[in-house]
């Protein structure tokens, strides 16, 4: 028979710790991922089969000396691609807060839409380029409009599922207390769906930048987009492998810019 002094206690479950972590060790596991990557990358083309078509990190970083150094191109085309997709993110951010908004707060305005959010969804954005090109030609509008489609209906899904998860009790407290519908959307809604306005933006941010290409094959010399596929005819792939990289960093650095934004402004979380 066990007395009560024979029972240990059991001993407390230490919590998961689901935060980041110190920045020393965050940066230095990142820094041994990257490096870890460039090395199986190099040991990979160290292979006799596979080093006739993709090209090693040397060949890359002087691909990446010669195009930097050949009148500017490289960073011209950085900059023309950036300011295309900026542009087209810019557009379907501003259109995609009132949409998300209205098919949250009114269900009539979400059965008229919603079906085809869904149905565009669906379909790839290169699918629309020969539509694109008839309707708009051959200039930068098009290039626009399929990045601008990419980004719109990604942020307008999660920015609506964001409204869609306010409280309803801080709603029907609002109500309570006398809100008017404007109070309710200007002090409750926005600031509730605010976190998931800013997780939009990063999704949208890095689907405007994996339809660049797409969008850059509406026409153009210039553009990482144009540039990897000229390269890719010339079975060049250290061009080709500089091109990806650089469009990767450029979506690495803005997504984290828009981290740090998302901290700044939701500190009350």
């Amino acid at each position: 028979m066990t007395t009560s002094g024979d029972i240990k206690p059991k001993k407390k479950r230490k919590l998961k710790d689901f935060s980041d972590g110190d920045k020393k060790t965050r940066y230095t596991l990142m820094t041994i991922s990257i490096v870890s990557g460039f090395l199986l990358w190099y040991l990979i083309t160290l292979i006799p089969s596979i080093n006739t078509f993709l090209a090693s990190p040397k060949q890359v970083y002087k691909a990446l000396l010669s195009e930097a150094a050949a009148d500017g191109r490289y960073f011209k085309d950085i900059s023309i691609s950036l300011q295309r997709v900026l542009i087209g993110f810019g557009l379907a951010f501003i259109c995609s807060i009132p949409v998300a908004f209205l098919m949250g707060w009114y269900p009539k305005v979400r059965n008229l839409i919603e079906p085809w959010i869904q149905f565009f969804r669906t379909i790839p954005p290169i699918a629309l380029i020969p539509l694109v090109i008839l309707a708009l030609g051959l200039g930068e509008a098009p290039k626009y409009t399929i990045i601008f489609v990419a980004a719109f209906l990604i942020m307008v899904v999660t920015i609506y599922q964001g409204i869609k998860e306010v409280d309803k009790t801080l709603v029907k407290a609002a109500y309570t207390f006398g809100a008017t519908d404007k109070d309710l959307f200007f002090d409750i809604m926005i600031p509730a769906s605010f976190p998931f306005i800013l997780v939009g933006a990063r999704q949208g941010i890095a689907a405007s930048l994996t339809t660049l290409i797409a969008a850059e094959l509406t026409g153009t010399i210039y553009g990482l987009g144009a540039r990897i596929q000229g390269a890719q005819q010339f079975m060049d792939t250290a061009i080709v492998l500089l091109g990806i990289i650089t469009i990767g960093v450029i979506g690495f650095v803005l997504d984290k810019v828009l981290l740090l934004i998302e901290k700044k402004l939701t500190k009350w979380k």
